[in-house]
C-alpha cells in the first residue's frame, strides 16, 4: 500500500489545525485570542523575530493576534511565562532548562513548555582590532560588556568568563569588571571605548555588529575552546558554531559557542491554539527568520530538538499529524 505524499500528511495536518480552530471560512466572526509574546530589546533579534511573527499571524486566517513586549530577554521572558505576564517567550536553550529545573537564576522550576527550536544563537566576544585583548583571560581587570540584566546574553558570558578562571564563583583569577549593558549600549561603549570588550549571543550576522565593524576595525576571539566545560558544567545545549569569513570584514571563519533559542509558551495555553501558531511559524519561516539570522532553516527533526525543556501538549501533536 502506497503511503501518502509529505505533501498531502501535511495539507491533512494543516487542514485538521484550521478546523479545530475553527477558521477558514470567509465569514468566520469568532473572537480573537490574543498572546503577548516576551521578546528582547528593540533592535534586537528576538524583537525582529517577535515582530515578523505578529505580522506574519496578522496577515492569516485565524482568531490570533501577536502582541510582542519588549524585554531584556530569555530570563527576565522565562520569568514572564512562570508568572503569566506572558503567553509566549523567546529564551536562550540554556536559560531555558535552567528554569525547567529551577536551577541558578530561577528558585524552582518554571512552568514553561517548548514549541519549537527556531535558529542557533552565535555568541560574539568582540575587542578592537588594535586593543590589548587576545583572549579571554586576558579581560581579567578590564571593563566588560557582559549582557543586561535578565538577558541570555549574560548567563553565558558569565559561564565562559567563569570557564577561564576569571570571574565569579570558583574563578581563579582576577575577575572582569562586567557591565550589565544591552546590544546598544555595549555596541555604544565600545566604540566609546568605555569597555574594552562585549559579549552577544545572537543570529549571524547583527545587524549593529556589521554597522560597527564597518566604522571601527574589530577582532572577534575565538571561544570553541569553551564548548567542551560548558558542556560538562552546565548542559549539552551548547554546541560548537563558525562565524563565516565575510560576516564582519572577517578574513578567515572564528570558531565559537552555538546555543539554540525555543520558542515557549505556557504550558495551559490550548492546544488548538498552539498547532494553528505553528502552522504559521513553519509556513512563514523565511520570513521570520529574514531580520534574524542569515542561511538558516526551521526543519522538524531540528525544530523538536529541545533537550530538557518539554514540547507543549499541542506542539507535540502538531509534529505527530503533519510529519508523523
Amino acid at each position: 500500500m502506497n503511503r501518502p505524499s509529505r505533501r498531502a500528511v501535511l495539507a491533512a495536518g494543516i487542514g485538521a489545525a484550521a478546523a479545530t480552530l475553527g477558521v477558514g471560512c470567509s465569514g468566520d466572526t469568532g473572537p480573537v485570542r490574543r498572546l503577548r509574546l516576551a521578546t528582547g530589546p528593540e533592535g534586537g533579534p528576538y524583537n525582529a523575530f517577535g515582530k515578523a511573527l505578529a505580522l506574519a499571524v496578522g496577515a492569516g486566517d485565524l482568531p490570533l493576534e501577536i502582541v510582542p513586549v519588549s524585554t531584556a530577554a530569555s530570563v527576565n521572558n522565562l520569568r514572564g511565562l512562570d508568572e503569566g505576564s506572558a503567553e509566549l517567550a523567546l529564551a536562550m536553550a540554556d536559560s531555558a532548562e535552567d528554569a525547567v529545573l529551577g536551577r541558578d537564576a530561577f528558585t524552582g522550576p518554571a512552568a514553561v513548555a517548548a514549541l519549537a527550536r527556531v535558529y542557533v544563537n552565535y555568541t560574539h566576544l568582540v575587542v578592537p582590532a588594535d586593543g590589548p585583548v587576545r583572549s579571554v583571560s586576558d579581560l581579567a581587570g578590564r571593563p566588560v560588556a557582559a549582557g543586561a540584566t535578565g538577558s541570555g546574553v549574560r548567563v553565558i558570558a558569565q559561564r565562559i568568563l567563569r570557564a577561564a578562571g576569571g570571574a565569579g564563583p570558583g574563578g581563579s583569577g582576577a575577575q572582569a569588571l562586567e557591565r550589565p549593558l544591552g546590544l546598544a549600549a555595549s555596541v555604544a561603549a565600545l566604540r566609546e571605548g568605555t569597555v574594552d570588550a562585549l559579549f552577544w549571543s545572537g543570529g549571524v550576522p547583527t545587524p549593529a555588529l556589521s554597522a560597527l565593524a564597518r566604522e571601527v576595525p574589530l577582532r572577534f576571539l575565538p571561544l570553541d575552546a569553551y564548548v567542551a566545560p560548558l558542556r560538562e558544567r552546565h548542559a549539552p545545549v551548547y554546541t560548537a558554531v563558525t562565524l563565516p569569513a565575510g560576516v564582519y570584514g572577517l578574513r578567515e571563519p572564528v570558531g565559537t559557542v552555538g546555543v539554540g533559542n525555543y520558542l515557549l509558551a505556557r504550558p495551559d495555553i490550548e492546544p488548538y491554539v498552539v498547532r494553528g501558531l505553528l502552522r504559521v511559524v513553519f509556513d512563514r519561516w523565511r520570513d521570520l527568520l529574514r531580520e534574524v539570522t542569515a542561511g538558516a532553516r526551521l526543519e522538524p527533526r531540528f525544530a523538536i530538538s529541545t533537550g530538557q525543556v518539554p514540547l507543549h501538549p499541542g506542539a507535540a501533536a502538531y509534529y505527530r499529524s503533519v510529519y508523523g
